[in-house]
């Protein structure tokens, strides 16, 4: 690239002008075509030998300087970079050189598209005989002077380049026509040292099998020119010429054609049009026009127009020719497609780190991530990808139509509650179909992959009573402590109004009517053992900054987003293997090579036993109809669907600001989530009969579309490993004789029940502090319970009951 002249740069080579233009027609008139290469296996020693001569005099002196690369460098280190260097073919070069990026498509899971990928960029390819020859020749006087002569690369000024970027200074360019056309059709703009040895390679390659002029065809057709007059981006010398001169790039004037080749060096600053297709203030269009009077004199002192004619066309003012804004083109996607595009991108990034080979010192620079994350954009906007999400379409389809027909029932008075829902696949983690709010056109935040919010009670069998169970702490009829009891900064553990209810109650009770202090005990005992559920939640992807804090089991210092939720669910429900949500399934590219597919990586978080007890014990929130009326309103709707084997959870955060409702059956997880933006409080039975009825219609509206999604005729079943023990209904224990308060060698009879362990030894002999937490006059106050509803008590004799159905008669009383 040429630097600008000062005013007495310019006369000090007038006048060498005329004797070097006179020089350069007749050197043009003898010069011949190029002649093809005849054989690629002998190009690839050639273009290796030319590389390594031309650059080991360059490399050596380096080496002697010990500035840049110290004992590195030298004509082994060149040799180092390129020896792995895979030269294309002819074909396959020249064919990816002239593939001009198509759009990209998103589809739906069954092929269906969703959306084209949107890109401003605006592009018309054109034969070279549709390019003005002054185009051209602006563009070699400014760009690469030396370009009809030289093989693609020229050494000093390649390396000059790379010296000023190693030293921290700024580039003093170095790139030929023929190697920034490499870079942007090829090997992109990636800034390590291989991929420029790389780019030079493919330059000196590139120039054995095209002509000159095909190859600045190319690097006209596929460079970036900034703006147009309605904002977008513009690529391609025609899309320039009509954009901010409204003619054909081959009917351009000279002053035009200046303009036009100087845009490239730096397209967004030069363009005369802001991002709003408004031509730039005064000021600022100074920048391109500048630019244009170098690129004139550039076009002078090369010896393509005269001196009369350069000072007529630096007089004459080109920005009149500028074409009038016309109104900016917009379009408007809804939530899909964003969560869609995100994922994608992240996966295309992670190709081209993967593909370049880029190091993970050179991964942790500022500079090259930020290089990528635009070469990811682009070729999602511009490379002609087909990304094959895992969104079912006729699900995601009847999900919106839910949203639309059923979104008002949510509304209590309060304000806008707004929802986040998703239906996830609990064998693979793929979401099938979500709702991020209730319309993308009046609120564009997706509730159910960007919101964080607490969880409430619908947290306690992911983090309290599912690691406990795991942990071998309790069991399934595992009784706790509902006494009164306090935090320690003295505030009373509630549940909504209630302060307790002075029993230890079964586990299933605790779950179902979601009582607070169970659920607290239980996650201090995990404390008090020297435990820890961290291991369980990281597993998970969930975020917790402290895990000392008391109310962590109830909500408190943990806010995921709705599709993390109903993640830790499905691993809860999958044999506690846990597969991370995602939507993206995989990414082909305009050729049809699947560059990403999605592979299962399952971690393994609870035990199977765990996840199947768990399981079982989740059927009752949903059945008993305790917390949600959910089951009741689905009956009524679909009793075929409502014969599903439904398990879930409800949660509510203090004040009623967030609404929780997460179910699912063997094969799906389908959550809810509902509140204002704003965090405000709704009306206290938001969550227990709003919610549940949208839920309920929102999986009948899904049923409808695809019957098969809920697995209506499978069945959670108890993992082989389950322990099974008989315990006492009173303790949850074993019977046997225990010692403790005022009790000595005390044997307990009476009713017993199974009780489902995860670990191999079951339950433990009933003991005089049987429950999960509680205080010595807690236990006092239980064993007068207990006495007082047995007879025979220190007989020595059990009974050996063991009604199943008898017993959850029983629980279901309390």
């Amino acid at each position: 690239m040429t630097k600008e002249f000062s005013d007495k740069e310019r006369e000090a080579l007038q006048h060498r002008i005329a004797a070097k233009k006179a020089k350069r027609q007749e050197k043009n008139k003898n010069k011949k075509k190029k002649k093809k290469s005849p054989s690629d296996g002998r190009t690839i020693l050639q273009t290796i030998f030319i590389v390594v001569r031309g650059l080991s005099i360059v490399f050596a002196t380096i080496l002697s300087l010990g500035i840049i690369f110290g004992a590195a460098t030298g004509t082994g280190y060149l040799v180092s970079l390129i020896s792995d260097v895979k030269v294309p073919s002819s074909k396959e070069l020249t064919d990816k050189i002239n593939t001009i990026h198509e759009a990209s498509v998103m589809t739906y899971s069954n092929g269906q598209p969703i959306s084209g990928i949107s890109s401003d960029l605006i592009r018309t390819k054109v034969s070279g005989d549709q390019i003005a020859q002054t185009v051209k020749d602006a563009l070699i006087a400014t760009e690469d002077e030396n370009f009809k002569h030289h093989k693609g690369v020229v050494p000093k000024a390649f390396f000059r380049a790379i010296l000023g970027e190693s030293m921290g200074g700024a580039s003093s360019g170095g790139s030929t026509l023929t190697q920034q056309l490499i870079k942007q059709q090829v090997l992109g703009d990636s800034p390590t040292f291989k991929r420029k040895a790389t780019e030079m390679v493919y330059a000196l390659e590139l120039e054995k099998h095209s002509t000159k002029d095909e190859i600045l065809t190319d690097y006209l057709n596929v460079s970036p020119f900034g703006r147009n007059n309605k904002g977008q981006n513009i690529a391609g010398v025609e899309a320039a010429a009509q954009g901010i001169f409204g003619k054909s790039a081959k009917d351009l004037t000279i002053p035009e054609a200046a303009f036009i080749a100087g845009l490239p060096q730096s397209p967004i600053v030069y363009t005369p049009y802001g991002a709003d297709g408004n031509l730039k203030s005064k000021e600022n269009m100074q920048y391109g026009l500048g630019r244009q009077k170098d690129v004139l004199f550039n076009l002078y002192r090369n010896g393509y127009i005269s001196k009369k004619e350069y000072d007529a066309y630096v007089a004459y003012d080109v920005s009149t020719e500028f074409i009038a804004p016309a109104a900016p083109e917009t379009t408007t996607h809804g939530y899909l497609y964003h969560v869609v595009y995100n994922e994608a991108f992240d996966k295309v990034y992670d190709y081209l780190i993967k593909t370049d080979k880029v190091s993970e010192a050179d991964h942790g620079n500022d500079v090259v991530k930020e290089t990528y994350q635009k070469m990811a954009e682009q070729k999602l906007q511009q490379g002609g990808f087909t990304i094959t999400a895992t969104i079912d379409q006729g699900i995601y389809q009847a999900m919106q139509s839910a949203v639309a027909n059923y979104g008002y029932l949510l509304q209590d008075g309060t304000g806008e509650n707004q929802t986040g829902n998703v239906l996830m696949d609990n064998k693979t983690g793929a979401v099938l179909g979500f709702i991020g709010g209730l319309d993308y056109n009046t609120n564009q935040n997706n509730h159910a992959f960007d919101t964080h919010r607490s969880p409430g009670s619908s947290i306690k069998p992911i983090l309290a009573y599912g690691p406990a169970i795991d942990m071998g702490i309790m069991g399934s009829a595992s009784r706790l402590s509902n006494y009164p009891t306090k935090f320690a900064s003295g505030q009373p553990i509630m549940h909504d109004t209630s302060a307790g209810t002075q029993e230890m109650m079964t586990l299933q009770d605790a779950l179902d009517t979601s009582w607070n202090i169970p659920a607290y005990w239980t996650y201090q005992t995990i404390l008090k053992n020297g435990q820890s559920v961290k291991p369980y939640m990281t597993k998970m992807g969930y975020k917790i900054s402290d895990y000392q804090i008391e109310s962590l089991p109830l909500g408190g210092g943990i806010e995921p987003s709705v599709v993390q939720h109903t993640n830790g669910y499905q691993a809860l429900l999958n044999g506690g293997q846990y597969e991370q949500y995602y939507v993206v399934d995989s990414i082909k590219d305009s050729n049809g090579k699947e560059i990403y597919k999605h592979q299962s990586q399952p971690v393994q978080v609870f035990s199977k036993a765990t996840s199947s007890i768990m399981a079982e014990l989740l059927k009752g929130p949903i059945k008993s109809q305790k917390t949600t009326t959910f089951y009741g309103q689905l009956s009524n709707l679909n009793p075929t669907l409502a014969g599903a084997d439904w398990v879930g959870k409800t949660g509510t955060s203090n004040d009623f600001v967030d609404v929780w409702l997460m179910v699912g059956t063997p094969t799906v997880t389908l959550s809810s989530w509902v509140g204002h933006d704003n965090n405000t409080p709704m009306a206290a039975m938001t969550g227990y009969n709003n919610n549940s009825q949208y839920l309920a219609q929102m999986a009948n509206s899904i049923y409808q579309a695809n019957p098969g999604v809920f697995g209506v005729e499978q069945r959670f079943s108890l993992d082989p490993s389950v322990t099974k023990s008989t315990v006492l209904v009173s303790t949850g224990e074993k019977p046997g004789a225990f010692t403790g308060g005022s009790y000595t060698n005390f044997t307990l009879s009476g009713p017993t029940t199974t009780s489902y362990w995860a670990k191999p030894e079951g339950a433990p002999i009933t003991q005089y502090k049987f429950a999960i937490g509680g205080s010595d006059s807690d236990y006092a106050n239980a064993w007068t319970k207990i006495l007082g509803n047995n007879s025979g008590n220190n007989s020595g004799n059990n009974s050996s009951n063991n009604n199943d159905d008898a017993d959850k008669k029983k629980q279901s009383g309390n």
